[in-house]
């Protein structure tokens, strides 16, 4: 497989409601059908089998490195950081690399 992913995990502040993170995950979902430069994109809340871990995880693939480009600056993209991560946000950490 040729391509590039984008992986990132977050871990929500406390007083994070189930529906806040639900939100989060229809929103970042419903980016497949904006942004075209999407692969494939698979989001899913940690299972609670290891202590430690983060609660949420994205995993996005792209075609290369310039159609991630293009998701990460699309304006729907920021819009969902912006009003439905950040608030929410306790933790971020994030991996990009070549498949």
């Amino acid at each position: 497989m040729s391509g590039f992913r984008h992986v990132v995990m977050f871990k929500w502040a406390a007083g994070t409601t189930t529906g806040q993170q639900d939100e989060v995950a229809a929103r970042l979902t419903g980016l497949t059908g904006v942004i075209p430069e999407i692969a494939s994109f698979s989001v899913g809340a940690d299972a609670g089998v290891n202590q430690g871990n983060h609660d949420f995880v994205v995993v996005a693939d792209f075609a290369d490195q310039d159609a991630y480009v293009a998701y990460r600056d699309h304006p729907a993209h920021r819009a969902v950081v912006d009003e439905y991560i950040k608030p929410i946000l306790a933790e971020r950490a994030a991996i990009q690399y070549e498949l």
